[in-house]
């Protein structure tokens, strides 16, 4: 059937249906024509020239204003500006682009859709969802965190890799949501509600890629920013680029300028806090060395008092005794004052050696306690293990996968034991 209809027809080569494309555009439209639209995406190049979306909120098409007649323009173009051009109507065949070439513009008021956005913006600033005292604070150590996006493209693999580098303790729970055309707005909402009615993460990262302006208007939808404000969960916008930004940034806890950004800001640096961790455990030694060396100094002094205090109480007897002699008192006396006298100071001597111990056993006890709390082996006891090489005497940690091999004997220490395995396989992250 194919053949016949090839032989019965002649085809046309792209470059001949475009010459034909280009050349109905000519003499359906033999001189400029003007148009009301409102201005999108708009972008001034070092040439001169100004690139930029004509849209009525249906329909957009692309246009370009020379440097040699925008230069006589008396406004200011900018994104949402509604305006009235003249230009001329072009197809360029070599990339079958249908463009737009202003020649004149004028001003004619704030564009339909920036007005409906300004106006909603200003509705949500005066019932109060942006005001930062209803805010939520991040938390600082997340177990779970909520990605709302699309599955798909390099911003959800973005992500991953850096939320994997940061803090690979925690889970990554996706939530797949169209970020852009007509049931975007429905699909977030939807996300968003059953990240909430589960309850399993701790903060949520929602937004996307850069665009153009119509391609995020999804994150403009008052639906989804009210829905974000109501949330019990924190929650991070980021929409786009730097330079990009929807309603959503204003109503969620934090707005970040990328989703990379996000995901940094959603997490702790790992390698970080065991910097802090091993500083604190340095400060906290020479801590208990410095109470330790004071309770001993401590220790010495009541030591050299107790001397002291036995010595006077020692030369007093002698003197009682020298009396004694003097009065020359029978023997059985003088021995019952001796005994008295030994049994007091005895029971003193006693007395001042329990309280120096207990004193001394408090601040062990205490420094004990402290030494124990940032211990290693206070985190394998909250269930994590440590990877040990097992192949020399030396016991190497294993930080990363290129530390090792396959069939790789390895050493997994834990709270209560150690677990010897070998490396079957090994699998990297992709770069």
């Amino acid at each position: 059937m194919s053949e016949q209809v090839n032989k019965a027809e002649n085809a046309l080569t792209v470059s001949a249906l475009s010459a034909l494309l280009a050349q109905a555009i000519t003499e359906f439209f033999p001189r400029s024509v003007t148009l009301d639209a409102e201005i999108s995406n708009f972008k001034t190049y070092p040439s001169g020239h100004w690139y930029f979306t004509l849209t009525d909120g249906d329909a957009s098409l692309s246009a370009v204003m020379f440097k040699g007649a925008n230069r006589l323009v008396r406004l200011v173009a900018r994104d949402g500006l509604k305006i009235r051009v003249r230009c001329e109507v072009n197809f360029y065949p070599p990339n079958g682009r249908l463009q737009l070439i202003v020649k004149h513009m004028a001003e004619e008021g704030i564009g339909d859709q920036k007005a409906k956005i300004e106006a909603l913006k200003a509705k949500l600033i005066a019932e109060g969802l942006t005001d930062p005292q209803r805010k939520q604070s991040l938390p600082a150590v997340p177990r779970c965190i909520g990605l709302i996006t699309s599955p798909k493209g390099a911003v959800v693999r973005d992500m991953l890799t850096i939320l994997n580098k940061r803090w690979p303790l925690a889970s990554v729970r996706l939530y797949s949501a169209a970020v852009q055309g007509d049931n975007a707005p429905h699909e977030l909402v939807s996300a968003l509600k059953r990240a909430t009615r589960e309850r399993l993460v701790q903060v949520l990262i929602i937004g996307r890629g850069g665009g153009a302006s119509e391609d995020l208007s999804a994150f403009n939808n008052e639906q989804l920013c009210r829905s974000i404000a109501a949330c019990p969960i924190p929650i991070i916008s980021a929409v786009g680029h730097e330079t990009d930004s929807g309603l959503t940034d204003l109503v969620a806890d934090l707005r970040a300028a990328t989703p990379s950004q996000a995901a940094e800001v959603a997490t702790p640096d790992l390698p970080e806090i065991f910097g802090r961790l091993t500083q604190l455990e340095a400060r906290v030694l020479a801590r208990a060395e410095t109470l330790i060396s004071l309770a001993q100094q401590r220790l010495e002094l009541l030591i050299q008092k107790l001397s002291m205090s036995i010595s006077q109480h020692t030369n007093r007897s002698r003197d009682r005794l020298r009396r004694l002699e003097r009065n020359l008192l029978p023997p059985s006396e003088y021995i019952g004052l001796k005994r008295y006298d030994v049994s007091h100071l005895q029971t003193r001597l006693s007395r001042a050696i329990d309280q120096g111990i207990k004193q001394t056993t408090t601040v062990l006890t205490h420094l004990t306690a402290q030494l124990d709390s940032l211990s290693p082996l206070a985190t394998l006891s909250r269930g994590y293990g440590i990877l040990l090489k097992s192949d020399s005497d030396s016991h190497r940690s294993i930080g990363s996968v290129n530390d090792v091999e396959e069939q790789s004997p390895v050493e997994i220490r834990l709270k209560d034991g150690t677990l010897n395995a070998t490396i079957d396989q090994i699998l990297k992250d992709p770069s």
